[in-house]
């Protein structure tokens, strides 16, 4: 009965395949403007934290690659107002983006004054329901991860505190710690500083930290901008706030911790596997069936090299897989035992909530880790997928879920011709995230380390020695399994 229980969840994660469509990620430039396209290409509302610098670079970068001359980002009578545009030939193209917050962007869809909308948090339910009765916007056609980015918590450089958890700073923002000395800091009053409610960077700092049981206090200071918000701090010794990693300025970042996990800061590497607890990902919405062929392309250019580049000019963390060498990694014996040789790569992938199916980044991810095999340096490389999960009812099959979806991985792999040494599970040993809050689903997640090939022998008598360990903690169920 055991064995069916496996085969059967083995066959459920094997049969969640990809349409050749979504697998398509490999972006041909698109053509140049044909001599009718002028005046306005598209629209795009939304996030300022996307909208502020991001998006006017990456369209003046898409417009001058179809072809436009004299390209310009021109700001609007009204901050965070932008025109981008150039010469098509002797007339004029080009896009407007209005950035005033990630709930404008999905106004924009529902009434058909954007093509795309920008956000820095997932869709709502209500918000998807209202748009549209046919398109559901959580579908990988209409849902695009952009790019990587995280709150940081930032105080002015002179402040004392180096750490705090999340449970501390939710504290802080709802009012019931109030001076510095309750964290150990100079005896001073806490100036809160906060984004708006219209933007995506407050939606995920409130969803992350405040939960649904705390409430901003009343003596915090509100910022449309998160520039301005950082600059605020920096001009106060006692000031505390929240932006994106673009806004941390000449302030202090925080290293952030979850419940009883360990303090993270805000690094590049930690921000793209998502292990930060303040990390987030980005959007751009659209609605596929009233979408434009300009708005399409600039979508597709967005997820090619040039674009996630752009990411990182910007200040952002892109999605382009990178091979990170970490030398103070924590985590249980048996897994730092199996790691010990190798460099974990900056892509992890997630599931749907409540689902075993890939979510849509990890199905453009898949194409990128396929491109990143490709390359000559990476040809005698290993992969290693190792799966994690939640804190489940019962710890056996807490630890064949976390095997099952690092298998589910290894079978998208394996259709692109990418094979993966075999795999193996720890279920809810190693967590990142508190198993109760928002942000539990980040424990559900499939880790990829590289190894060189000389240590192909070494690994595999490794992870045996791990079954072996796990088996006298009375934990049979985490093995290797080709």
């Amino acid at each position: 009965m055991q064995y069916s229980f496996i085969i059967f969840f083995l066959f459920l994660f094997a049969s969640n395949t990809l349409s050749a469509q979504e697998n398509n990620t490999a972006k041909e430039s698109p053509p140049p403007l044909a001599k009718t396209d002028q005046g306005l290409l598209f629209t795009i509302k939304g996030s300022n934290t996307i909208g502020a610098k991001l998006a006017p670079h990456w369209t003046k970068h898409y417009l001058e690659q179809r072809g436009l001359k004299s390209v310009t980002i021109i700001p609007g009578a009204i901050d965070n107002e932008f025109r981008v545009g150039g010469l098509n030939g002797e007339v004029r193209a080009y896009v407007d983006i209005y950035a005033h917050g990630s709930s404008t962007g999905f106004m924009g869809l529902k009434d058909n004054s954007a093509d795309i909308a920008m956000s820095s948090r997932p869709i709502k339910y209500d918000e998807n329901e209202s748009i549209s009765k046919i398109i559901d916007l959580n579908d990988f056609e209409a849902e695009h991860v952009v790019a990587l980015d995280g709150l940081a918590i930032i105080v002015h450089p002179e402040n004392p505190i180096k750490t705090l958890s999340v449970q501390q700073i939710r504290e802080i923002f709802s009012g019931n710690i109030n001076n510095w000395k309750e964290l150990n800091g100079t005896n001073a009053p806490i100036a809160r500083y906060a984004r708006d409610h219209k933007s995506g960077t407050w939606e995920t700092f409130s969803t992350i930290v405040l939960g649904k049981n705390h409430f901003l206090s009343r003596q915090t200071q509100r910022f449309e901008s998160s520039k301005m918000l950082s600059q605020n701090i920096y001009q106060n010794p006692y000031g505390i706030g929240f932006v994106d990693l673009s806004s941390i300025g000449n302030n202090k970042a925080l290293a952030i911790s979850d419940a009883q996990n360990q303090a993270i800061h805000p690094k590049v590497a930690f921000i793209a596997t998502e292990d930060y607890p303040l990390s987030r990902r980005l959007y751009m919405y659209s609605l596929p069936n009233k979408l434009n062929v300009h708005a399409k392309y600039f979508l597709d250019f967005i997820q090619s090299d040039s674009g996630q580049q752009l990411v990182e000019d910007s200040g952002f963390i892109s999605q382009r897989p990178l091979s990170i060498a970490i030398n103070d990694l924590s985590g249980p014996e048996e897994y730092l035992d199996v790691v010990k040789k190798g460099e974990r790569l900056s892509i992890n992938f997630r599931f749907k909530s409540n689902s075993s199916a890939l979510d849509n980044k990890a199905k453009q991810d898949i194409m990128r880790l396929v491109d990143y095999m490709q390359a000559p340096e990476q040809r005698n490389k290993i992969i290693q997928l190792i799966g994690f999960g939640n804190t489940k009812d019962r710890n056996r099959r807490s630890l064949l879920l976390s095997k099952l979806r690092a298998t589910s991985v290894k079978t998208e792999l394996r259709k692109h011709s990418v094979n993966t040494a075999s795999v193996i599970g720890f279920g809810d040993h190693f967590p990142i995230a508190s198993s109760t809050g928002e942000s539990r689903h980040k424990n559900q997640r499939v880790e990829v380390w590289i190894f060189d090939q000389k240590y192909k022998q070494l690994l595999q008598n490794i992870k045996k020695d791990v079954s072996i360990k796990v088996q006298n903690r009375n934990t049979s169920n985490l093995l290797s399994s080709d």
